[in-house]
C-alpha cells in the first residue's frame, strides 16, 4: 500500500475564529497556545509552506500574569540605529503603558519571520479590555 503525503491547498482550508480570555493566565502559556493556532499546527492538515491557521482574538490582555521575578527583571530592548539609541523598558512599565504590545511581542517571536509569517501575524487581534468587535465571526472559547 502506497501512502502519499497530504499537502493542503489554500483554497481547501476552512478557517475558524478562537477567543482566549487572558485574565489571570500566564503570559507564555497564552502565547504558545495562540502561536500554535495561528500557524495551524493544531490541525491534521498542517502544511509548513501554507497558511493553515485560524484567527485568534485575545481579550483582557492587561490582566495577564507572569511567574517569578519577571515583572522587575525582564526588559524589552529596542535600538534606533543611532548612537545612544538603545532603549530598554521593564515588563512592569510595559504592562501599564501598552499591555497589548507585551502579548503581541511574545506571540510574534514564536512565529517564523518572512512572508508566510507576516501573513499569519495579521490574524492575531489583541484587546486590553473584555470588549471586541469580532462577534460576527462567532469565536469559539479556548481554554489555556
Amino acid at each position: 500500500m502506497i501512502q502519499k503525503t497530504y499537502m493542503a491547498k489554500a483554497s481547501e482550508i476552512e478557517r475558524k475564529c478562537y477567543i482566549i480570555d487572558a485574565k489571570d493566565k500566564i503570559l507564555g502559556r497564552i502565547a504558545a497556545k495562540a502561536a500554535t493556532i495561528l500557524r495551524g499546527k493544531h490541525k491534521a492538515i498542517y502544511t509548513p509552506h501554507v497558511d493553515t491557521g485560524d484567527m485568534v482574538v485575545i481579550i483582557n490582555a492587561e490582566k495577564v500574569k507572569v511567574t517569578g521575578k519577571k515583572l522587575e527583571q525582564k526588559e524589552y530592548q529596542r535600538y534606533s540605529g543611532y548612537p545612544s539609541g538603545q532603549k530598554s523598558v521593564k515588563l512592569s512599565v510595559m504592562l501599564e503603558k501598552a499591555p497589548t504590545r507585551v502579548l503581541r511581542l511574545a506571540i510574534n517571536r514564536m512565529i517564523p519571520s518572512g512572508p508566510l509569517g507576516n501573513q499569519v501575524k495579521t490574524k492575531l487581534k489583541i484587546y486590553a479590555g473584555d470588549q471586541h468587535p469580532h462577534q460576527a465571526q462567532k469565536p469559539i472559547a479556548l481554554a489555556v
